[in-house]
């Protein structure tokens, strides 16, 4: 049954009987240890922490904290493995270990899904239609490369590296951990990863699917914990490479760590990413790829379109359109297939996106938010426009990493490029024009390192992915992504 009402902004609102996806079929212990040497272990120094659901504040499970012992055991294990089995493994037969776990994470598609909205506060939406589908595509991806290093790099020698430390971030945990250890074991390497503490349960999936697999014990080690643990993998002397996913601020003490080492390194960091709406869009699509950009994914992305620049003479109808359809939006329990946007990842975070609300409205910018209700337990946060900002507002130079954009007006293509890269990032944008003329000039004068144009947010393990400036460096998925993990002679 589904009933309809107006809003304050006139759109068409309805309200729909609960939809929830059965979470019976899922199989998550209470308490997880460590995945070392190909065995679960508990950790060294007994300690556990619990992983929450942000939708509703209960807990899902105990998670062991791993130390520095602990790392040390996994890195031990990984290098064990790596110098007497997967140095030494055919490329052909490494591809079809990736397959396997590709397929068995397949199979398990629907359990993962599950797993990730109640971990994360994401919608069932998106975990079930975009983060596992592509976690699996880049095993699937990854496997193809594996016998086809010679022509990833021709006429060069290829080499593995050895170890990688791995550390991936709370808003995409399947995805991030597909990134990171598929390529690394397509080249040859050994792998020991960190999830984010408050998103471990499917990292810890994939371990169990890993395990299954067959996969030699000590190629991929996982462990749990804080920044400490992180940064027990970072320090280790026997680590060859570190790939983090994260804020540019912990990028930046990773960077400082490393750089008296020959560690290699790959940094995607953070970003304040900008949507250009040029008087000639196709209106109706931008706005609806500006909410797709933003809100349906609670703004937890590192490229989210957090910067929205629109010419001035359509930047009526664009703002009018923005607030008709983000008051149609639904805020609600990520479980439910009707909601569009879930529950903000943890209380720390909520409040940082409060905090940055409230610096919004202090330095006068003008706020919107639909009047529409949140769940009374859980963490959420109504998706917020602000006009009338400036280019130097706190709210449009720092990463906010919630449902919250920013709306600047333009004049020409050269300010709204001007705007666009006036900031510390260098992560993504995206273009909405109907000429594509208009999309070969911003695109080679927009600082970005992935640029979008008549769409956002779509992914692709053959695409490579990473930006500049305080965004990080080096590119994960496609081939560019092999090459973090290699030696070239």
């Amino acid at each position: 049954m589904a009933k309809k009402k107006e809003n304050q902004s006139k759109a068409v609102k309805w309200d729909y009987s609960p939809a929830p996806e059965s979470s019976s079929h899922i199989n998550m212990k209470d308490q997880y240890e460590l995945f070392i040497g190909g065995k679960w272990v508990k950790p060294s120094s007994g300690k556990y922490f619990d992983t929450i659901n942000p939708a509703n504040k209960r807990k899902l499970a105990k998670i062991a904290y791993a130390n520095e012992k602990d790392i040390d055991k996994a890195v031990k294990a990984a290098r064990k493995a790596y110098k007497t089995v997967w140095s030494k493994t055919a490329p052909a037969e490494r591809a079809k270990y990736i397959y396997r776990i590709a397929r068995l994470m397949q199979e398990r598609a629907r359990e993962f899904a599950v797993i990730e909205s109640l971990d994360s506060g994401k919608v069932i939406r998106e975990s079930r239609d975009v983060d596992v589908p592509l976690a699996c595509n880049h095993f699937f991806y990854y496997a193809g490369w594996a016998d086809k290093l010679e022509y990833a790099f021709p006429n060069r020698k290829v080499e593995s590296l050895g170890v990688a430390g791995q550390i991936t971030p709370w808003n995409f945990p399947l995805l991030m951990a597909a990134w990171k250890i598929a390529p690394a074991l397509a080249t040859g390497n050994c792998v020991v990863l960190k999830p984010a503490e408050t998103t471990p349960l499917t990292a810890l999936k994939l371990a169990e699917i890993i395990e299954e697999s067959g996969l030699p014990p000590g190629v991929v080690n996982i462990v749990t914990g804080y920044g400490d643990t992180g940064a027990a993998i970072v320090n280790h002397d026997d680590v060859d490479k570190i790939a983090f996913t994260g804020s540019t601020g912990v990028g930046k003490i990773i960077q400082k760590a490393i750089a008296s080492t020959d560690k290699k390194a790959t940094l995607e960091l953070g970003g304040k990413s900008a949507n250009i709406i040029l008087e000639d869009a196709p209106i109706d699509q931008a706005v609806e790829g500006i909410v797709n950009g933003i809100f349906f994914n609670q703004g937890h992305v590192c490229c989210a379109g957090s910067r929205l620049f629109v010419q001035e003479s359509v930047a009526e109808e664009v703002i009018e359109k923005l607030k008709h359809r983000i008051s149609s939006l639904i805020v609600g329990d990520p479980m439910d297939k009707n909601t569009d946007i879930g529950a903000i990842n943890s209380k720390e975070q909520l409040d940082i996106i409060n905090r940055y609300i409230k610096i919004g409205l202090d330095e006068g910018a003008t706020m919107y938010q639909p009047d529409c209700s949140l769940p009374k337990s859980g963490y959420y946060c109504r998706p917020t426009l602000f006009m009338n900002v400036a280019q130097s507002s706190t709210i449009v130079q720092e990463e906010i990493f919630g449902p919250v954009l920013t709306i600047q007006t333009f004049r020409t293509v050269d300010e709204a490029i001007e705007k666009a890269n006036n900031t510390p990032y260098g992560l993504a944008a995206g273009i909405w024009t109907d000429k594509g003329s208009r999309i070969f000039n911003l695109a080679n004068k927009l600082n970005a390192g992935v640029i979008w144009a008549n769409t956002y947010n779509k992914f692709d393990p053959t695409s490579p992915f990473g930006g500049y400036k305080e965004s990080g460096f080096g590119r994960e998925g496609g081939l560019q992504g092999l090459s973090a993990y290699v030696k070239l002679k």
